[in-house]
């Protein structure tokens, strides 16, 4: 089953999963710690209080602003922001299908923004990848792939018991995700 087909599919919880995983994998671009979207897989999984750590989470990583403070900051950091600033307050919300659909190519642009063996020319978008064409896909972009595949299953076969191994699957794509930065910050130094 592709990937578009999983979240047509998904319930509340398995998208806000979803959209959570993605931007949870995506962090270190802001350069926020590991555990700054903690308390909203708690959230879900208690159904806490999601949109207190959501405004928590805004203001530790700045970026209430959808827009980057800063004029050279670059494309991946900006889509992060992105994602950030459009999450729902309510992880109910009518609009929580797009929200997770937006983070899930979002990720995949950043990943392939940041993978040094991506085909620049975008014969194979992204959009493409999402439908099930791995044709030409980077290590890097098929990974993500994965990863947000894998997380969608979890939460459709276990429910709220997916939200752990949910979010095992995201630290591992973090820390990846992590170390392509660090290697990328190196390479500007």
């Amino acid at each position: 089953m592709s990937l578009v087909d999983l979240i047509a599919q998904a319930d509340e919880r398995g998208l806000a999963a979803s959209g959570l995983a993605c931007l949870d994998r995506c962090v270190p671009l802001l350069g926020g710690d590991d555990e700054v979207l903690r308390p909203l897989w708690s959230s879900l999984a208690d159904g806490g209080a999601w949109s207190e750590c959501l405004e928590r989470a805004r203001t530790e990583l700045d970026a209430a602003d959808p827009e980057p403070a800063a004029a050279d900051e670059d494309e991946a950091a900006v889509l992060v922001r992105r994602m950030l600033a459009a999450a729902p307050d309510d992880p109910c919300a009518s609009g929580l299908r797009d929200w997770a659909d937006a983070c899930s190519v979002a990720a995949l642009r950043i990943h392939r923004l940041l993978d040094a063996t991506a085909d620049d020319t975008g014969t194979c978008p992204v959009s493409a990848h999402r439908e099930g064409d791995t044709d030409g896909i980077s290590p890097l972009v098929a990974a993500e792939l994965r990863r947000q595949v894998a997380v969608l299953e979890l939460l459709a076969g276990r429910g709220a018991g997916g939200l752990r191994p949910a979010l095992e699957v995201s630290t591992e794509g973090r820390r990846v995700l992590r170390a392509v930065v660090s290697r990328r910050a190196r390479g500007r130094a």
